[in-house]
Formats: C-alpha cells, structure tokens, sequence
C-alpha cells in the first residue's frame, strides 16, 4: 500500500507541479474547445491521454521503447502545437474535431508517456512488479487532470455566464496563448 500511495503522489504531482507546465498546457488545449455540458466527452479525451501515458510509459520501463531524452523534450511541445494549431483551424468543424481528439490525445499521451520514462525506469527496480507503480502513478494523473479540466471548465463557465465572453473568442484566445508559449518550448529544444 505504501508504493501505491507514493507512485499516487508522484503522479499528482506529474500533473500539478509548476514543474508541469508542458502537461498543462497540453490539457488547456485539449479541452479548450469544450464546456462543462460535454464533460463525457472530456473525461473520454482526458483519460485516452492516460491511456496512452500509461502503454508508452509501461514499454518504457520493460525496455521495449526507448527514445532518446532530447527527442522527446522536443516530441511533447510540438504534440501541444498540433494541438493548439489544430483548435485554430478547426473551429468551425466541432464533430470532426471530437473525434480527431480521441486519436490525438491517444497518440499525444503515447509522446508524453516517454517524458517521465526515464525517471520512472530508475525508479522502479528489475524485480519489482511494474502493476502497483503504474496504476499508483496513472490514478495520481488521471486524478491531477480532473483537477485541472475542472479549474479550467469553472474559469470557462465564469467567463462565459457572468462576463458573456463569446465561445469562438475564448477558444482563439487560449489556443493562440498555448500555442505561442509550446512554439517557444518546441524551438528551445529542436534536437538537432
């Protein structure tokens, strides 16, 4: 009980720190074009993320996948530009988007999950059972991202009810802010 616990806090914080800005970002941009109405949706788009996390970060410690640490410093910024981009682009097409977001928060979390792949592989000894850490660590993250679809769905309902900020507006607003501070992240760090 004491590792699920710890690996639970260390996915929290994966998510929550000041250190999380990346992964933050990348969850405003996901759900930036939703409402707390579509909340099934954001739950679906939001736990896939983990989902791919979790398979990436699961091959990563069993050494099947491994992918050197610069690239995937660069990978997980872009995968918040496409994002973003993608936001900007489509926002006059609302059902082809949602579907186009179940595959990229799939495919996006599979990227993020090689983030903390290395970490996780130091930490998590040979002989210990893989099981106990990743559902600890992926509970914290799915967790800290409730949270934080939460804060960010209040902060729309305010904006939205009480100071009538128009929808299309709110969504170019924040995509754009995203994607201009992941394009500065993504350029810091081109491996090459």
């Amino acid at each position: 009980m004491h590792d699920f616990l710890f690996y639970l806090k260390l996915g929290w914080e994966h998510i929550i720190s000041l250190d999380a800005l990346d992964h933050q970002l990348f969850v405003l941009a996901l759900i930036a074009v939703y409402t707390f109405k579509e909340w099934k949706k954001i739950l679906i788009l939001v736990t896939a993320f983990t989902i791919g996390h979790s398979v990436t970060l699961a091959l990563s410690i069993l050494d099947v996948v491994r992918l050197p640490s610069d690239w995937v410093e660069f990978l997980i910024p872009l995968t918040i530009v496409l994002t973003a981009a993608g936001n900007i682009l489509m926002k006059n097409k609302k059902q082809s988007q949602d579907k186009t977001n179940y595959y990229l928060a799939l495919f996006f979390g599979l990227i993020h999950g090689l983030g903390f792949a290395n970490t996780a592989r130091v930490m998590i000894a040979k002989s210990q059972s893989i099981a106990v850490p990743l559902l600890g660590f992926n509970i914290g993250l799915e967790a800290g991202q409730i949270v934080i679809v939460f804060a960010i769905l209040v902060l729309l309902f305010i904006l939205l009810s009480l100071f009538k900020v128009n929808k299309k507006d709110w969504i170019l607003f924040v995509s754009s802010g995203v994607f201009a501070l992941a394009l500065k992240m993504t350029l810091e760090r081109i491996p090459f």
